[in-house]
């Protein structure tokens, strides 16, 4: 079965080395990285979303996007609805929720790696599943 190759979007945003922005992105298309993030990154729903993030660029907060191809850092949790490259410097401290992950050695991730077959993944922790309205003694 011959696997199909991965076309990454033409990168349209570019956030330098010597950039710190403190909020959140929005984009669509293609985003580099060489500066810092504080705050969450995320591609728009409309379109197809990378994220490539160098070995001196950092994210604190979560990534959600198709695809994340990181040589850097993430301090967060990282959506990632197709695929996740890690380079051999990537760094994160969160949960990885991909469908296809690509790991090279030396990599690190500190935190838990889920895969899910859902384009939108789900979050760990409280569903709110059988939370049914108990009655309460003494009422009726």
């Amino acid at each position: 079965m011959a696997r199909k190759r991965f076309k990454a979007p033409k990168v349209s945003t570019v956030i330098g080395k010597d950039t710190e922005i403190t909020g959140d992105v929005s984009f669509e298309g293609g985003l580099h990285l060489d500066g810092k993030v504080v705050g969450n990154v995320s591609g728009r729903v409309e379109g197809k979303s990378s994220v490539t993030v160098s070995e001196q660029g950092v994210v604190e907060g979560d990534v959600q996007v198709d695809v994340l191809i990181l040589n850097g850092t993430v301090v967060g949790d990282v959506y990632a609805g197709e695929r996740v490259e890690l380079a051999s410097q990537a760094r994160v401290t969160g949960t990885v929720y991909y469908r296809l992950l690509e790991m090279a050695m030396g990599a690190e991730v500190n935190g838990q790696l889920v895969h899910s077959e859902d384009k939108e993944p789900r979050m760990l922790g409280y569903d709110g599943e059988g939370d049914e309205q108990r009655d309460e003694p003494g009422k009726d």
